[in-house]
């Protein structure tokens, strides 16, 4: 580019310093002397750019980072400061365009300006792709790396973390798809690009970063660097590189090519018999009797009667256009298979870096993200990076110590609550709904992935690992949110806002879960599974306790024992070091809570969480060394296993708070009435066949449905899931009647007169099931074509194969005369009665028959006409119905108010004298409106006080000193300490030991 052409986009200042930079001769780069001070300048341009970018634009169409920076840093490298500040600038001026602009813009003129930052970003990818530049940041790096801590200053490590993030970011460019046309096996930019990173050593720092323990801090950019890095990649590629082809893929392929050569002779058999047995340019007309059109009369068909099949009266009109909001979710991007020698030096990456990074990696950026140490969405690439080597692993000869970081319950929570959070995010946050719904996506894979690896975990020659693969499923199985969240996403699922491989994804992960349940329950006589029921109530929210039956302590004991011995003692560095068996914030004295660790290490045990119990007992025994309540220093590992069962049965005391110290909460709580929710956690035998029904719904089936309908483009795999899915509901639980819809028939319709049939055998028997079912029922049920008009839920589907009405007639109540004449007169007698809020309540006592309910009653009443409505007989809301007060109520609140404001419960006293009874909610608002009570705080009880207390004098503490060993015992007696703050003595607050009295000193003013 010429000086007119660049002065023609660049303004005069910005391009008279990118002049005072130098020049390139040649091959060599000659730097003026104000060479430094222009890079700074251009820094400091860039701070004052304007919204659409102008001096990022200016300085990539005048191509400053390939024509001036990266010549600089490659010749004149051995300048710190100058090298500094051109890496500096060109993290700015690599910075992702999405960062630059927030968002993919909507507005047209910011959409072009952002289009053009992308091609100036794609413009300084091509120039980095090469070894020259990552030869010099590779060195750079190295040398920085080998100071120690001692020696290495602060502009090191800035330079060290800017090195990373300019790496991050040409790897984040995204490729052009106008530009890099490439076919399979051809080296992109992006190849090129990971190749000079492999000849430069990038690589083997990237993994000495993530490997040692000194340089923890980088752990986050790492992670970004390697994701970014294996971006166009996938698990199954990589472990088949450079390997012959297995027999089972030579088999699949060719079923494929099979059904290719099934589609194309029946499609030459189509066209032979269209043809006519000689030519004629006259078609023909043809009259199709009982087709109608618009008219009365019969449709008038003008072409080939060959044609005829696809005929419909659709031909010609204009395509409905589909809403945005209602269009199916696209794809995030296609996939495409690297350069050969790109792929094989990143699978040699991926042996290395699972052998030797991989568990310390995570195990870092697991804590980086609990603590909130992280940047919004950098949990993103922990879950990438889990599904991608997990799988990888399993490719590649599994081994779980590998993987051993990511393969416990912890993980599967963290995903699960990451899920949990993406969906209600993607409802919320409908401007991002799409973002939401990817992050979704990867949580799934992670999940999926997770199931995986146990599952393999399970076919291990080695015992130890079956048996913590037996551990892991009993927790997931027994714990309800993890059984139930395939469930959940199932009848969640949009497909305006996820993807059709997220429907896939989703369809497997469930078809894996239910095997591996079923498995897991036919192994064993009975399973018992944790049951999470809810209820709203008003008052104040009691904590529950889980069932602790003799049967459910023994299964709990038995999985908390295989745990352990499983893991061999041995606790993460998380849980050793994290672990803190007290509340230093509580006002409790750290003795008193020795009996609330001793309930912690209980409660965990009664949860299953068997390696947070020991860690729970192993703190608190550092912290309460003496009496070895919680073990020797020396315990053995099968003394603690013992120690550990006598507290699991042990019947420990769960203390309540004190009363006095929550009076003014649970005054508070009466006076707002809040409805809470409250949690009943209990046990119950689990039924597979009862957990298979929950999926005869059709929310449930409609996605599967959904995803049937791309037979032909799906895997084997993903058929196979459908066709057993649906094998469940037709078969397993004999309700084929659901299935029984149009849509669907016509889908059968396809797949049967498929001409590559052959290759989906498994759809077309259960289509022709199905069909045949259909059939059958149709000749007795002369309604079952109108049926195929709608979705069918169970009590559709029992109505369908058993006969209308039948559920009505035997859930409806018989009554007698004798009965309809007792209620008429009942109901007669008492309908004018003063006093009577609820008739039905009245005469349900009063009935001969007491197994009637209140729905019966009401039911009856409306039958007989005695009612014109269930309303009219409408359950009465409990509390007052007097809203409105008048003057004389008003002066009579006030009148009490000032005569109880001193005392000690001003509003337990109102309420007793008020003539008119109300609510205590109403009372205080209506004493907040008069003005007589500024806050509600005003009107809480008042804690009881000595007769000392309104005499004026001088209060001390006098601490209560127990004497001798027999009072010592007594003080630690739970019981004898409740005596004492009832005689008013007070407990011992922060850095106090012993109850203390007040003792009041009076004097006399003169």
């Amino acid at each position: 580019m010429d000086l007119k052409e660049k002065s023609s986009r660049m303004n005069c200042e910005l391009l008279a310093t990118c002049s005072a930079l130098g020049y390139l001769e040649g091959d060599t780069y000659h730097k003026e002397a104000d060479c430094l001070e222009s890079v700074k300048d251009l820094i400091r341009f860039l701070r004052h750019e304007d919204d659409t970018r102008d001096i990022r634009q200016q300085l990539g169409a005048g191509q400053i980072v390939q024509n001036d920076l990266l010549p600089i840093i490659i010749q004149h490298g051995q300048d710190k400061a100058l090298f500094d500040a051109c890496i500096r600038l060109m993290v700015n001026l690599t910075q992702p365009a999405m960062l630059c602009f927030g968002k993919v813009p909507d507005d047209p003129v910011f959409r072009h300006h952002f289009l053009l930052v992308t091609s100036h970003l794609q413009a300084y990818k091509e120039e980095f792709a090469g070894e020259a530049v990552f030869g010099i940041l590779s060195e750079t790096l190295y040398t920085l790396l080998q100071l120690d801590w001692e020696q290495r200053q602060e502009e090191d490590n800035l330079l060290i973390e800017r090195i990373l993030l300019l790496v991050r970011n040409v790897l984040h460019v995204p490729a052009d798809p106008c530009e890099e046309k490439k076919v399979d096996d051809d080296a992109s930019i992006h190849d090129r690009l990971l190749w000079a990173i492999h000849m430069s050593g990038f690589d083997d720092l990237i993994k000495f970063l993530a490997s040692a323990q000194s340089e923890q801090q980088w752990s986050m950019h790492v992670l970004e660097i390697i994701s970014l890095m294996f971006r166009d990649q996938t698990p199954e590629g990589l472990v088949s590189a450079g390997h012959a082809r297995s027999a089972e893929e030579k088999h699949r392929d060719t079923l494929e090519l099979e059904a290719l050569r099934q589609k194309e002779l029946a499609t030459k058999r189509s066209r032979t018999l269209q043809r006519g047995t000689r030519h004629s340019r006259f078609g023909g007309s043809y009259v199709v009797e009982g087709l109608k059109s618009i008219g009365d009369r019969d449709v008038i068909y003008h072409r080939n009667v060959h044609h005829f099949k696809n005929y419909t009266h659709d031909t010609g009109k204009a395509v409905r256009r589909v809403p945005k909001r209602n269009r199916q979710a696209r794809e995030c991007k296609d996939q495409r298979r690297s350069a050969l020698n790109v792929r094989l030096f990143l699978r040699e990456f991926c042996v290395d870096f699972l052998e030797n990074c991989y568990n310390r990696l995570m195990y870092l950026v697991k804590e980086s993200l609990i603590r909130e140490q992280t940047q919004q969405h950098d949990e993103t690439y922990y879950l990438w990076a889990l599904s991608f080597f997990m799988a990888f692993n399993r490719g590649n000869g599994f081994r779980a110590d590998l993987v051993s970081e990511t393969m416990s319950i912890r993980a599967f929570h963290y995903i699960e609550r990451n899920i949990t959070n993406y969906y209600e995010m993607m409802l919320t946050d409908r401007k991002e709904a799409t973002s939401w719904s990817r992050r979704m996506h990867l949580a799934l894979k992670a999940y999926q992935e997770l199931l995986l690896t146990v599952n393999e975990m399970d076919r291990s020659q080695d015992e130890s690992i079956r048996q913590s693969s037996s551990v892991i499923k009993s927790n997931i199985f027994y714990l309800m949110e993890y059984r139930e969240i395939f469930l959940t996403l199932l009848r969640k699922y949009d497909e305006t806002r996820q993807p059709h491989s997220y429907l896939i994804d989703l369809v497997e992960s469930t078809h894996l879960f239910l095997r591996m349940l079923e498995r897991f329950c036919k192994g064993r006589r009975s399973l018992m599974v944790q049951k999470v029921r809810r209820r709203r109530s008003r008052g104040k929210k009691k904590p529950s306790s889980p069932e602790t039956s003799p049967e459910a302590l023994v299964e709990t004991w038995k999985i908390v024992e295989e745990e352990l011995r499983a893991s061999a003692f041995q606790l993460s560095e998380s849980l050793t070091e994290n672990t803190v068996p007290f509340d230093a914030t509580s006002e409790t004295p750290l003795e008193d809570q020795k009996t609330e660790a001793m309930v912690r290490v209980q409660d965990a045990l009664l949860s299953r969480l068997a390696p947070e119990a020991l860690g729970l007992l192993r703190a608190a025994r550092e912290v309460w060394p003496e009496g070895d309540v919680f073990g020797s220093a020396d315990v053995e590992p099968e003394e603690e296993l013992e120690l550990l069962k006598q507290i699991l049965h042990a019947n420990l005391p769960r203390s309540s708070p004190p009363e006095p110290a929550e009076e003014e909460d649970e005054d508070a709580a009466e006076l707002e009435e809040d409805e809470l929710e409250s949690v009943q956690i209990s046990e119950k035998e689990f039924n597979f066949l009862d957990f298979i029904k929950r999926f005869s719904n059709p929310s449930v089936v409609r996605p599967y449905l959904h995803l049937l309908k791309s037979y032909s483009k799906n895997t084997p795999h993903t058929n196979h899931c459908i066709a057993r899915m649906l094998h469940r509901l037709a078969v397993d639980l004999k309700m084929e009647a659901q299935i029984f819809q149009l849509s669907v028939f016509n889908l059968f319709n396809k797949i049967l007169s498929d001409p590559a049939a052959a290759a989906y055998k498994e759809l077309v028997t259960f289509a022709k099931f199905v069909l045949n079912r259909f059939f059958s029922l149709a000749a007795q049920n002369n309604k079952a074509y109108v049926e195929l008009l709608f979705w069918k839920n169970v009590g559709a589907v029992r109505e369908m194969t058993e006969g209308y009405g039948i559920d009505r007639e035997e859930t409806k109540p018989s009554w007698t005369e004798v009965e309809e004449e007792e209620l008429r007169n009942l109901y007669e007698e008492h309908r004018h009665s003063e006093g009577v809020p609820d008739i039905v309540e009245t005469l349900l006592p009063l009935l001969s028959n007491s197994n009637r309910t209140r729905r019966h009653v009401v039911m009856q009443l409306v039958h007989m006409g005695l009612v014109e409505n269930a309303k009219a007989l409408k359950k009465p809301k409990k509390g007052t119905q007097i809203v409105l007060w008048t003057e004389e109520q008003e002066e009579e609140l006030q009148m009490l108010y000032e005569e109880y404001k001193d005392s000690d419960d001003v509003l337990g006293n109102l309420l007793k004298k008020l003539t008119a009874k109300r609510s205590r909610a109403r009372v205080v608002d209506k004493l907040l409106s008069m003005g007589l009570v500024s806050e509600r705080r005003q009107l809480y009880k008042k804690r009881s006080r000595s007769a000392h207390g309104k005499s004026s004098g001088k209060a001390m503490d006098v601490p209560f000193v127990p004497f001798g060993e027999e009072n010592a015992d007594a003080m630690e007696n739970k019981t004898f300490r409740r005596l004492l703050r009832k005689l008013g003595l007070r407990p011992p607050a922060n850095e106090q030991v012993w109850f203390s009295c007040v003792i009041f000193h009076h004097f006399s003013l003169f």
